[in-house]
């Protein structure tokens, strides 16, 4: 497991989308118990775009050169649109203070269907994950799941952390928009710049 997938997916992870803030959200009105079975369910939304990505890069990734090159472009490319779109998006999260309390296979149920129903997730995972498997591994599937599941843990204690982050200091996140404005601009370098690397990568 090398340092770089490492510092890639926490700089990916960290960075705001919409399972994000369904979290944040848990957490303001929830408090941190919510947050984390938001997390949860944010996770387990994604297993199904990870087996898809899986599948078909197991067999992309045997493929020629020019198959890879297309890859390792496409997910430059979608790096540097992803840094693009968080800059130009606005920071704005508003969360009702008295919403009123919810079970946990709700937040769970709506969590999954939010990163279930995100195409950009099976982009997102058939762009990254080749760029992190060495030329001539004899076992490219099971390594993906292996980069994959621990993606998966990442998401779910950054997702977790967030949530418990918002319940502590709610008013401190709501009144300091100018916060959220330089995370996201922090973020949004933090994309192109990847996607600029990935770029000038040889394999």
């Amino acid at each position: 497991m090398g340092i770089e997938f490492l510092i890639t997916s926490l700089i990916i992870v960290v960075s705001p989308g919409p399972g994000t803030l369904l979290t944040v959200a848990a957490g303001l009105s929830g408090g941190a118990r919510a947050a984390a079975i938001t997390a949860l369910g944010c996770t387990l939304g994604i297993v199904p775009h990870l087996l898809a990505a899986i599948t078909g890069l197991a067999a992309l990734l045997g493929a020629s050169a020019t198959a890879f090159e297309v890859v390792r472009y496409a997910g430059a490319a979608y790096l540097i649109y992803m840094g693009w779109a968080t800059w130009r998006s606005p920071a704005a999260l508003a969360v009702p203070a008295d919403a009123p309390p919810r079970t946990a296979g709700a937040r769970i149920g709506e969590a999954v269907l939010v990163n279930l129903l995100n195409p950009k997730l099976s982009l997102f995972f058939l762009t990254f994950l080749p760029q992190f498997i060495a030329p001539g591994e004899p076992q490219p599937a099971w390594r993906m799941a292996q980069l994959s599941l621990v993606f998966m843990g990442m998401t779910f204690a950054v997702f977790a952390l967030y949530g418990a982050f918002a319940a502590r200091f709610r008013q401190q996140v709501l009144e300091r928009p100018s916060v959220q404005d330089w995370l996201r601009r922090g973020f949004a370098a933090a994309f192109v710049g990847l996607g600029v690397k990935l770029g000038l990568m040889q394999r």
